[in-house]
């Protein structure tokens, strides 16, 4: 039976975490699978989960519109959500294929961040890098719906 710990230290998002962290997070992970097709988040529904992505691919899309925005895959993170308040998700995901992930627990993964600022700040450092990344394709994706070149701005 494979266990949660090598599989949190050898995922991108938490490689270069201190192990004591990773420690920290153990409480609050379980494995989950996804089939194609499922919905795993909706947006304006409490963000009470965040997936790290083990296999598979996902689709995060507007609601009203079913525009999706990204698909994101292996390595990637899910449900950033449970770290701001008021804790809702800010789109819906659904898997495009069999996907498995880990879910870890908003509010135990919260729980922890406060009691724990340095992992905190560790876990928010990593996520304004992911927000920026994708923050930055969000804007060649819309540069490029428009046909706009970046000397154009």
């Amino acid at each position: 039976m494979e266990t949660l710990e090598p599989i949190l230290k050898q995922h991108p998002f938490f490689k270069d975490l201190p192990a004591q962290y990773i420690d920290f997070l153990m409480g609050c992970t379980s494995h989950v699978v996804f089939k194609a097709g499922e919905v795993i988040l909706k947006e304006g529904e409490p963000a009470d989960k965040f997936y790290v992505l083990r296999s598979g691919h996902v689709a995060v899309y507007i609601n009203q519109s079913h525009l999706t925005i990204q698909t994101i895959h292996e390595g990637d993170i899910l449900g950033w959500s449970w770290l701001i308040p008021p804790y809702r998700y800010r789109f819906s995901a659904k898997a495009v294929e069999n996907t498995r992930a880990l879910a870890l627990d908003g509010k135990c993964l919260r729980e922890k961040c406060e009691n724990n600022p340095d992992l905190g700040y560790a876990l928010l450092k990593k996520i304004v890098n992911i927000l920026t990344e994708r923050l930055e394709a969000t804007r060649v994706q819309v540069m490029d719906i428009y046909n706009v070149k970046s000397e154009d701005k």
